[in-house]
């Protein structure tokens, strides 16, 4: 069975969280800069004595497809190297994954990760 990671991390946590998934054997990890908020709804600035808000944080999503024995482990790995026990440091999720095929070789399943 395969499940995908998700994790919502800082953007200058990326680097470390990508060393430690190398360190663990994963082969891949698709990332795509966003924006948003959770509980602190945003935060505010000051840019030349001016006070402005961001409403929408950015952030680094990070998706990892792997095998659900590994699924706790990559978590754990993800959240270590991703804190700094600051507000925004993220959220990490996982989720079964019914069908996954290679688009270049047609395998499927744990073969096409």
């Amino acid at each position: 069975m395969l499940e995908l990671i998700t994790a919502i991390i800082k953007p200058h946590k990326l680097d470390d969280v990508k060393e430690a998934l190398l360190a663990n054997g994963v082969k891949g990890v698709t990332i795509t800069e966003v924006r948003g908020f959770g509980r602190q709804g945003g935060k505010t600035e000051v840019f030349r004595g001016s006070e402005y808000s961001i409403d929408f944080v950015p952030k680094i999503r990070l998706e990892i497809i792997v095998q659900a024995s590994e699924v706790q482990t990559l978590i754990d790995v993800i959240v270590s190297a991703a804190r700094t026990e600051r507000i925004g440091d993220g959220k990490v999720w996982s989720m079964p994954i019914g069908n996954l095929t290679r688009v270049r070789t047609g395998e499927t399943g744990v073969e096409a990760i």
